[in-house]
């Protein structure tokens, strides 16, 4: 609906406009803004009627049906590499490899790298770095790229680079995934890349629970070569704090974002009760 009080325009829309999907009511508005007449002859040109973007926050089912983009534009699909971190010397946990505990009878860095092949992100790429034989050895048979990561010591910003760096050409973004979240799901990933939309501002995705931010994280390949800068063992934090208007935080229906086991307590605490990806 479209009308005038005065000098102002006025757009009566459906409740679906507020979505922060690409819609109707934004070719609209976009003409108004520019001071372009909009008619029935405008509208008509447009010929996109209701159209709306699928958005990765709305429930089920609409979930996992396939498209990261508009219904029917497989163009429209990103495509979009993981990378699964599983170099660190895991300190807190004492002398034992969290990465290779048991959980549900699979090692945690096995049940990370399955989690991500069961998702849409391919190829999917381990960083080894401490124990780097053994944590190989716990990949055997998955179909995963391992690249090793010789300066593992140094801090987790050196795992990231060494995954940016093993990534083939092409990849519109990159999931970051830690290897000792073993209740991520392959749902979180790909909700993720349903997010993804770096021409709408959503260049950097954050899985989010009850307010908190927390892992994977998606960045589109525009932040590679800062990704390769960092350094340090604080990950990409500054990096989404200089990049805020990029970032969508995309809320998960599951503390498992929140979750990563970096103790003894915390593993025994874990055990027997995490869903199998």
């Amino acid at each position: 609906m479209l009308g005038r009080v005065g000098n102002a325009d006025v757009i009566g829309v459906p409740s679906c406009a507020a979505s922060p999907k690409v819609n109707g009511f934004d070719f609209v508005l976009q003409r108004l803004l520019a001071s372009l007449p909009v008619g029935p002859r405008e509208i008509i040109g447009m010929a996109a009627g209701g159209l709306l973007k699928e958005i990765a926050t709305r429930p089920q089912p609409r979930e996992g049906g396939g498209h990261g983009g508009s219904v029917g534009d497989e163009r429209a699909e990103p495509r979009i590499a993981a990378i699964v971190l599983a170099a660190g010397r895991s300190t807190r946990m004492g002398p034992r490899n969290k990465l290779l505990e048991l959980v549900d009878g699979v090692p945690m860095v096995r049940r990370a790298a399955m989690t991500a092949l069961a998702s849409r992100a391919r190829p999917v790429i381990v960083i080894t770095g401490h124990m780097r034989e053994d944590v190989a050895a716990a990949l055997a048979g998955l179909d995963v790229q391992i690249a090793h990561n010789p300066r593992y010591a140094e801090g987790l910003s050196t795992s990231l680079a060494a995954g940016i760096k093993a990534l083939p050409q092409g990849p519109d973004g990159a999931l970051i995934a830690l290897g000792d979240m073993p209740g991520v799901l392959p749902a979180h990933l790909d909700r993720l890349i349903a997010s993804f939309a770096p021409a709408e501002g959503r260049a950097i995705c954050i899985a989010m629970h009850a307010g908190k931010r927390g892992n994977p994280v998606l960045f589109a390949n525009e932040f590679f070569g800062e990704l390769k800068e960092i350094t340090g063992d604080t990950g990409a934090r500054y990096l989404i704090g200089r990049h805020q208007e990029q970032i969508a935080e995309v809320e998960m229906d599951s503390a498992a974002v929140l979750m990563d086991v970096d103790t003894p307590e915390a593993l025994a605490a874990l055990r027997g009760g995490v869903a199998k990806p």
